[in-house]
Formats: C-alpha cells, sequence, structure tokens
C-alpha cells in the first residue's frame, strides 16, 4: 500500500490534510489503495499531460489515470494550483476549499466514476458534498 503525493510548485499546500482526505474516500467508497501518486502542478505541466494524453490543448483543474480494475487502486493524478487558484476566484469558494474539492474529485474518478453525461456528473457532485461535508465535520 503506497499513497504519495507531491508538490511540485512553490506554493504552500495542506499535504496532510490531502492525504487524510484521499484515505477516507478511498475507504468511504469501498476500495483500498495499492499505489497512489497524487502531483499538485503548475498549469504548464497539466497543459503538456493534457495535450500529449487526452488531445485538448488547454490546462486543466485535474487529470486522472487508472492503471487497473478491482478493489485496490492503483493509478495517479495531476492537480493544477494555478487553476485552483482561478477557480477559487471565479467561483468564491477559497483555495483551500476549491483544492479538497478538485482532490476529491480526483480519487473518486479513481474509483470508478465518470462525469462524462449530465447523470455522471450529477452523481459525482453528489458525492463530492457529502465526503466534503464528512470531512470538515472530522475537521479535515
Amino acid at each position: 500500500m503506497s499513497l504519495e503525493l507531491y508538490n511540485t510548485t512553490r506554493r504552500d499546500i495542506p499535504l496532510e490534510k490531502l492525504e487524510r482526505a484521499i484515505r477516507e474516500v478511498v475507504a468511504g467508497e469501498g476500495h483500498e489503495i495499492r499505489s497512489i501518486v497524487a502531483v499538485y502542478c503548475g498549469d504548464r505541466l497539466i497543459h503538456r499531460i493534457n495535450r500529449e494524453f487526452l488531445e485538448h490543448d488547454y490546462p486543466t483543474d485535474t487529470i486522472t489515470f487508472r492503471y487497473n480494475c478491482g478493489r485496490e487502486i492503483e493509478g495517479e493524478f495531476y492537480v493544477s494550483l494555478d487553476t485552483i487558484a482561478d477557480n477559487a476566484r471565479i467561483f468564491g469558494s477559497g483555495f483551500d476549499g476549491e483544492l479538497l474539492r478538485v482532490t476529491v474529485h480526483s480519487v473518486l474518478h479513481l474509483a470508478g466514476y465518470a462525469d462524462g453525461t449530465d447523470g455522471e456528473r450529477s452523481l459525482m457532485r453528489e458525492k463530492e458534498e457529502r465526503y466534503l461535508a464528512q470531512l470538515q465535520q472530522d475537521h479535515i
């Protein structure tokens, strides 16, 4: 079981809080961590990954890769702190709140949830809100 978090930027982020959130969502979805790598980066890196692997020529908030199926999760996700900051300003959610929301969203992708349709997006949003409320209760 391996969970690794990396911050490739100079921005200070609450890595311990994010690690606890990742573990809580994985467990809450009935999964286990085999190997998860979470990379918190800037727009330049996520733009390059988005272009190279998804053929989208723009930065995004998160990109997730799941490498296996089943209960044990093996995968990685990238979160752009630049896009998080921009979205926090747009939505008025605060940087830490948006960072936690996108981290939960990324882990839900690792757990097998998609957001390609309105119904899928609605289910993911419900799950995000439930985990965010739970994490706030736990003072994470």
